[in-house]
């Protein structure tokens, strides 16, 4: 039977979309197939709406970001990269801007704009875009030869996958891919909830609920070794810690045993704890009739003054001219090291990537074709690649589907 199609791709998130554009380019005869009844959903509430798309770094420096499969991505980025793909975007009639952390976002600050530049892309290349579910690939002698939807077979010549990960399930990532590159014959590697809030046993954090704080040291170790180990900034939840901190440190505890893990704050890395305790020791002199509750404003933002109160174990009317240098060296470890206990994430609901997935030494790395199946692509957060929040993870998505889309029937048609 004929193939109805040079190229079906089975998802309709950025890395799907980059994939049909850059096919389609070559006058080859493309559909997108989405089970949802909207195309990038998880795109269009990225970055919180403002789609944070890549980062404007160098490619060496994008490497640091990534926490899994840096040497795979090798390819890709070089062949499409940040610099290439905010050149995309501004072509595409999208203005870019770079904040703090080097982050690009639309100038317009609406992630809808990066969707709808895809979108309209895809319609000038020439791509069909249908609303329907696949539930499986059509294999003939170890060879895709189609999909299989609910209410027909479409064959086809290639199949690229992109159907995501688990995160944010919502917007439709299920896990399906997952199955069908299973059943294909592909590994994979074990999932987890990446860049996400973590969940922490202390009852103290629901006091401090919504309480930012910045530059701050947040740190984790696994026995002697040091798992994470950054400044910048932390917000507690109403049972844990999120932020741009915690989101990274999520990351890189996918997989961990979490009972081995010993995590705290620093809450003042500028200073070491001797200098710290020089400091303590003038406020105290400057307010010495004061009560200890009522001497750390200076140091500490009001919320959390009660909870570093009431963890120190120094009384709190206790004049300050009164406490002990026994107890200030306690209320300097305090600062130095305040002891959060994580014991799981908020889950795939709220993580904004999915750690884990096909494994990449079953994949080429500069086609992302199937090493095991002919014919056969994947792009996307479907592979076992993440990296850390600043927008190195939609450089991902764009980038592996860019390789995907110039890669299908290549050297067969043009």
């Amino acid at each position: 039977m004929a193939a109805e199609w040079d190229v079906v791709i089975v998802g309709g998130g950025p890395a799907g979309y980059t994939a049909e554009i850059f096919a389609a380019q070559r006058s080859l005869r493309v559909v997108l197939l989405e089970k949802t009844k909207f195309d990038l959903t998880k795109l269009k509430i990225s970055g919180k709406g403002r789609c944070n798309l890549t980062n404007n770094c160098t490619v060496s420096e994008y490497f640091e970001n990534i926490l899994r499969g840096s040497r795979f991505l090798r390819s890709a980025i070089s062949s499409f990269g940040p610099q290439e793909i905010m050149e995309f975007f501004e072509n595409s009639g999208v203005p870019l801007k770079t904040e703090r952390g080097r982050r690009v976002f639309p100038v317009s600050d609406k992630a809808g704009d990066v969707a709808e530049a895809l979108i309209r892309e895809a319609g000038r290349a020439g791509v069909t875009v249908r609303h329907e579910a696949v539930q499986d690939l059509l294999l003939e002698e170890n060879t895709v030869v189609g999909v299989k939807t609910k209410d027909r077979d479409i064959r086809t010549e290639t199949v690229i996958l992109s159907t995501g990960g688990l995160s944010y399930p919502r917007t439709g990532s299920d896990g399906d891919g997952y199955r069908m590159a299973a059943k294909a014959g592909h590994t994979i590697t074990p999932c987890y909830p990446a860049l996400v809030a973590l969940l922490c046993k202390e009852t103290w954090i629901a006091e401090v609920e919504g309480l930012s704080l910045r530059n701050v040291v947040l740190e984790c170790k696994k026995g002697k070794k040091t798992v994470f180990s950054q400044l910048g900034e932390l917000l507690f939840t109403a049972d844990g810690i999120s932020g741009p901190l915690s989101l990274s440190l999520s990351s890189y505890l996918a997989g961990e045993d979490l009972s081995e893990l010993r995590s705290w704050i620093d809450l003042k890395p500028a200073l070491d704890p001797e200098t710290l305790d020089k400091r303590i020791l003038r406020d105290f002199s400057e307010n010495s009739n004061k009560e200890f509750k009522n001497s750390l404003g200076q140091l500490l933002p009001a919320s959390l003054i009660p909870v570093v109160v009431g963890l120190s174990g120094i009384l709190p009317e206790k004049k300050v001219n009164q406490v002990s240098s026994k107890e200030r060296r306690k209320l300097v470890e305090l600062l130095k090291h305040l002891t959060v206990t994580i014991h799981g994430t908020a889950g795939y609901n709220e993580a904004i990537v999915t750690a884990g997935g096909v494994k990449t030494n079953e994949v080429d790395p500069k086609t992302m074709e199937s090493k095991k199946v002919k014919n056969l692509y994947f792009a996307g957060e479907l592979l076992d690649l993440d990296g850390l929040t600043g927008g190195y993870n939609l450089t991902i998505a764009f980038s592996t589907g860019h390789a995907a889309g110039i890669s299908v029937l290549e050297g067969e048609r043009s």
